[in-house]
């Protein structure tokens, strides 16, 4: 038997408990302690996002560049990790795979454009905010969204309109949760809400 003493202590703990779920509810935040987003039935730590931005960072330090970059950073590896899980779903959504030849194939013939695979990375670093583990990735998706086009070229308006909509179905089925700290996430938009578009320094900020 629960003692009156303990059940009133109980009662009240359950209150603040219940009242901080509301609480949580009302401000949009992700339904896990410790999630930078949730996304469908998946979950992004804050650790994850830490541990992508600590790589960016790595690797513009071994490059030489300056460590110090725009504000935003964070926030475009939550973006990207979203926007990864959302192409995965709208893929699968219409039944559509993306294989590792594919990636490697795509990957290979961007190397040698530019040079070297060493320098591919770079660039994608620079430019793209793609730690090195994450290259593949980073093809995979965007192989994946030349898939979503429907056939379409990508860069058409049919093209692209085929992929917006592939992208909000799935984004919408998803229901996608963000840590305020990071923004919102806007279906329609398919992207972060209040993400710095500068989020690294120009090639001229980073040499001097």
């Amino acid at each position: 038997m629960i003692r009156t003493s303990s059940a009133r202590r109980l009662r009240a703990a359950l209150g603040t408990a219940v009242a901080a779920a509301a609480l949580a509810a009302c401000g949009g935040a992700p339904a896990h302690q410790g999630a930078a987003a949730v996304v469908g039935s998946d979950r992004i730590s804050v650790a994850q996002v830490e541990a992508r931005v600590a790589a960016v960072r790595e690797g513009a330090a071994q490059s030489g560049a300056a460590t110090e970059e725009q504000p935003g950073l964070a926030r475009h590896a939550v973006s990207d990790l979203i926007l990864g899980r959302v192409v995965a779903r709208a893929l699968a959504d219409r039944s559509l795979t993306v294989s590792q030849s594919e990636v490697d194939r795509a990957r290979s013939a961007d190397a040698q454009t530019v040079g070297s695979e060493a320098k591919l990375a770079e660039l994608l670093r620079a430019k793209q905010g793609v730690p090195a583990a994450d290259v593949d990735g980073f093809y995979r998706q965007q192989i994946g969204l030349v898939k979503l086009a429907d056939g379409q070229d990508p860069s058409s308006a049919d093209g692209d309109a085929a992929i917006r909509k592939a992208l909000v179905d799935a984004g919408t089925a998803l229901h996608i949760e963000v840590n305020p700290r990071y923004g919102t996430w806007n279906t329609t938009e398919i992207g972060l809400e209040g993400s710095t578009e500068n989020w690294l320094p120009a090639s001229g900020q980073a040499a001097r």
